[in-house]
């Protein structure tokens, strides 16, 4: 993650960082249209610059290699970032379920959790059907696997869940909630 302590106090980003911050989503923006065919990018450019708080979480998802881009969400009426990076995002990997899982592991404890960097960068974990969603508008995870948002019923058990997609069928799965793995991460949205 970004050292926030050197940033401008208004935006925390510098004019330059923020620049080439909105000329990366703008690139991928025009790029995948198919993400999101009934907007244009002026009016994320907009939305973006008027809260400084979501430009710089944007900044923290594209800094941690989830190479955020704009999506609509069911019904078209809330607008997203979300991590749209081919493989889980480098940086958010090896990470156990939740921070219950990460106290309970005992040993060979990871650095952290996925709900504990989700919440240090801003974003919510996607759910089953976000990231059913996400699939549907390409190959995601083809080698990875990413959490996805656990109900309750479940992580009380001491499970949580993960999916990924191999032979062109998105599969959702179990595990463990201590587990970690280099090649597990999660996916996250911020809403704009």
């Amino acid at each position: 993650m970004t050292d926030r302590s050197n940033k401008t106090t208004e935006n925390r980003m510098t004019k330059d960082e923020q620049n080439a911050l909105l000329q990366t989503l703008e690139a991928r923006f025009m790029k995948h249209m198919e993400r999101h065919q009934q907007l244009t990018w002026s009016e994320i450019q907009e939305k973006l610059l008027a809260s400084p708080e979501i430009l710089m979480t944007v900044n923290e998802m594209e800094t941690s290699g989830g190479e955020p881009d704009v999506m609509l969400f069911e019904d078209g009426a809330e607008i997203y970032f979300v991590d749209c990076a081919k493989e889980s995002p480098t940086g958010r990997r090896s990470v156990c379920y939740d921070r219950a899982a990460l106290e309970g592991r005992k040993k060979h404890q990871p650095r952290t959790s996925a709900e504990d960097l989700a919440t240090a960068i801003g974003v919510e974990i996607l759910t089953e059907d976000d990231y059913r969603q996400l699939q549907s508008l390409g190959d995601f995870d083809l080698k990875t696997s990413t959490w996805i948002k656990t109900p309750e019923a479940i992580r009380s058990l001491g499970g949580a869940l993960f999916g990924d997609k191999r032979y062109n069928y998105v599969f959702i799965y179990h595990n463990g909630a201590d587990s970690y793995y280099a090649s597990r991460g999660f996916r996250g949205k911020v809403r704009i």
